[in-house]
């Protein structure tokens, strides 16, 4: 157990392979580019942002038995992530991520491996849930089998921030919306979780509102470069009735070079405000900044991110 405070991150670690043409891109041919690997997952990435924010995180994944194992124990130590109580799959191959962008750095196409996320069951989450609920929170990613995320929402006691990675991944969480504290989804995975579509400011209000209504604590609605539309719960104070808050901000201008990060550092970013105690709208634009210095750099991490930063970006 670790003597200070910790956050823990359930969530998949992956051998990122990320392209990225010169030119526009041309369906069916090769396109002159720029190729690179380096460490990713929706979950590491998180934990990975949330450790250059000055947060000590604790890392419950899964990974294989390969030539990648070394490295990702090697750049977890680098950043201070903690995956003692990680598993590791004999003979197993480590999850992979193949993208693909344009000029922009927007993704044009990706195709994702996460087979090994199925040994992140509810029995290896059941035998660390005394680490878990010794978190200050925990932050969860839908790459997990959905009986694992169920598992972990129904007997978490600390506040969990969920990931719904995906349109077809956010399906996992649906049931055990009134489990979670903060949800970070974006336009198609919100319209997954409410059924609704969301075309404009008004109709990502009514989204916002109806997955606060459902429980959740606060949702960060992110809409691209149309901003972010957040929404939290207030409790009830002096008799009254609980309330709710819903505002919008528009995008924080940022130059972009690779756009594949930038979910995983906002998500960083609501945790880090999380713990500093800011109230909607501050958590808002921290966690906007850091997805435009994520943004504005070539790696999927940026080396740039720091609390500093992070204040100077949101005008703090």
């Amino acid at each position: 157990m670790n003597a200070q405070p910790y956050a823990v991150v359930i969530g998949g670690v992956n051998i990122d392979i990320s392209g990225r043409s010169t030119a526009p891109l041309i369906a069916k041919d090769s396109n002159p580019g720029r190729v690179s690997i380096s460490l990713g997952g929706v979950g590491r990435n998180i934990a990975h942002n949330m450790a250059m924010l000055g947060i000590s995180v604790v890392f419950l994944t899964a990974f294989g038995d390969d030539i990648y194992k070394d490295r990702i124990e090697a750049v977890c130590a680098e950043t201070g992530i903690d995956i003692r109580h990680a598993i590791k799959v004999p003979g197993a191959a480590t999850s992979a991520y193949v993208f693909l962008g344009g000029p922009d750095g927007d993704m044009a196409l990706a195709v994702s491996d996460m087979k090994i996320c199925e040994n992140i069951t509810p029995d290896y989450i059941a035998s660390k849930m005394e680490i878990i609920n010794g978190a200050v929170l925990a932050v969860v990613d839908t790459n997990l089998p959905e009986e694992t995320v169920g598992y972990l929402l129904q007997n978490a006691l600390v506040p969990v921030f969920a990931d719904p990675v995906s349109a077809a991944k956010a399906v996992r969480i649906a049931p055990y919306l009134d489990r979670i504290h903060t949800i970070k989804p974006n336009r198609l995975e919100a319209q997954v979780l409410t059924g609704l579509k969301i075309t404009n400011e008004a109709s990502a209000r009514a989204a916002v509102k109806m997955l606060l209504e459902k429980g959740i604590r606060e949702v960060y609605l992110t809409l691209g470069t149309q901003g972010v539309t957040g929404g939290q719960r207030i409790p009830a104070s002096g008799g009254g009735q609980e309330s709710i808050r819903i505002c919008h901000l528009p995008c924080i201008p940022a130059t972009s070079r690779n756009a594949t990060g930038a979910g995983d550092a906002f998500m960083a970013g609501l945790v880090w405000s999380y713990l500093q105690g800011n109230d909607l709208e501050k958590t808002m634009k921290t966690a906007s900044a850091a997805a435009a210095i994520a943004i504005e750099s070539e790696e999927t991490i940026s080396p740039d991110l720091s609390p500093q930063a992070v204040k100077v970006r949101a005008g703090l």
